[in-house]
């Protein structure tokens, strides 16, 4: 094999090698498949609270017959016979170099002062099925740990 024929060899090597790495990486990174399964889930039922503790605290009795109805484009909505409450909700990737589900937050913002207000934070997901997520947070300034569980009605 002459120096030109096996230089030819080398770089087509290199040019498939290339082509071979770029076509495997994938912008859907598994980070990406479970926001979007989390996602999908809540966005296309209505919720409820089932558990609410607030630093040690069981409040869950505050949501007591409200519906959590979670929109495709972030708005939030409790509604009970009486009364409705508007928010928003979302869900980022808190550190988009390391693949877990445990980069995600679900944030919910309910900007009032009441116990909706409680609800309001950037939740870590614990577990999530299509008809449960469980949620925590570590308190920044009383650093007691809050659980928020949501379930499908």
């Amino acid at each position: 094999m002459t120096s030109k024929s096996l230089s030819l060899v080398c770089l087509s090597g290199l040019i498939f090698m290339n082509l071979f790495s770029s076509c495997s990486k994938s912008n859907d990174n598994p980070t990406n498949t479970v926001q979007k399964q989390i996602e999908n889930n809540v966005s296309l039922n209505t919720w409820r609270i089932t558990y609410f503790n607030d630093s040690g605290n069981d409040e869950t009795n505050h949501f007591v017959g409200y519906n959590f109805t979670f929109g495709i484009n972030g708005a939030l909505t409790a509604t009970n016979v009486t009364n409705t409450y508007s928010g928003t909700w979302n869900i980022t990737d808190n550190n988009s170099s390391d693949d877990t589900k445990d980069d995600l937050d679900f944030n919910i913002n309910f900007n009032l002062t009441n116990d909706f207000g409680d609800l309001s934070d950037d939740w870590g997901i614990i577990s999530q099925s299509s008809t449960k997520i469980e949620l925590t947070d570590v308190s920044g300034g009383k650093g007691g740990t809050d659980f928020l569980t949501f379930e499908k009605n």
